[in-house]
C-alpha cells in the first residue's frame, strides 16, 4: 500500500469539513487545494477514502464516485438532505464552496 502523502492529507482534511448535506466535485476539491486535479483527487479518495465521508464528494455532474456504491450514497445524501436531481446532487444547490473551511 502506498503511503500517505502530504497532497492526500490536504484532500481527507478538506473533505472531513464537507458539511452535511453539501458536496465538492473531484475538481472543485483540487482548484480549492490550488494543486493536483480531479484524477489525483480520485485516486486519494480510492486509496484512502473510507474513513472520510467519501459520500459528499461527487463527478462534476452530480453523479456519485462510483455506480457500485449509487445505492449507499442515495441513503447517504436522504439523510442529510442533501439536494437532488433524480439520483444526482443538484450541483447549484448543493455545492459546497470551501467558505467555512477555516482551512490552509
Amino acid at each position: 500500500m502506498d503511503s500517505m502523502n502530504p497532497f492526500a492529507e490536504r484532500v481527507l482534511d478538506l473533505v472531513e469539513r464537507i458539511p452535511p448535506g453539501k458536496v465538492m466535485a473531484y475538481g472543485d476539491i483540487a482548484e480549492y487545494l490550488g494543486e493536483g486535479g480531479p484524477r489525483q483527487v480520485g485516486k486519494v479518495m480510492s486509496t484512502w477514502g473510507g474513513g472520510v465521508p467519501w459520500w459528499r464528494v461527487v463527478h462534476a455532474d452530480g453523479s456519485g464516485a462510483a455506480p457500485d456504491h449509487l445505492r449507499r450514497c442515495l441513503a447517504h445524501w436522504r439523510e442529510e438532505g442533501t439536494p437532488l436531481r433524480g439520483e444526482r446532487v443538484d450541483m447549484r444547490l448543493g455545492r459546497w464552496d470551501g467558505r467555512s473551511a477555516d482551512f490552509q
